[in-house]
């Protein structure tokens, strides 16, 4: 952390504590009627500070990071919160925070990190970099392979 900070990158901190139906998978027909069980986030004042500073690319580290920005986050602002979220995020949802990227792992079918990254980047860019990765043998789920992904309409 300390090389990258040395090259004039920021690094924020946050939490938020993964409930165990994180990696249940989806059970509900209809996508909206699925509910997340309560997950703890902290975003502190100061880190809140850095995120909004940010004048460059704002790279999330993993989905947690993202759900954490996006549960404290209004008009595009990340406050300082601590709390519990029941945030569920699926295609469809309208971002709030300014996350241009994030570093994730290949999630399972039918989890909701998988629908968060889906609603993210779009379903047809991430659907090509599952198969490309299915065709490489890359390693699946926590502690599989990464990738980076670009919000939708970003590069």
């Amino acid at each position: 952390m300390e090389r990258i900070k040395e090259k004039g990158v920021n690094i924020a901190y946050v939490t938020l504590h993964v409930s165990p139906g994180t990696f249940t998978p989806v059970q509900a027909q209809d996508i909206e009627n699925h509910i997340m069980e309560p997950e703890y986030i902290s975003v502190r004042r100061e880190n809140a500070d850095i995120i909004n500073g940010t004048t460059g690319k704002l790279i999330a580290a993993g989905t947690t990071t993202v759900k954490a920005l996006e549960s404290s986050c209004i008009d595009g602002k990340i406050i300082e919160k601590e709390g519990f979220s029941e945030l569920f995020i699926y295609p469809s949802y309208q971002f709030r925070s300014k996350i241009d990227a994030m570093i994730t792992n290949f999630h399972l079918p039918k989890s909701t990190l998988l629908m968060l990254v889906s609603a993210f980047a779009g379903r047809e860019r991430l659907m090509e970099a599952y198969n490309k990765a299915i065709s490489h043998s890359y390693r699946f789920y926590s502690f599989g392979d990464a990738m980076l992904v670009f919000r939708e309409g970003n590069k």
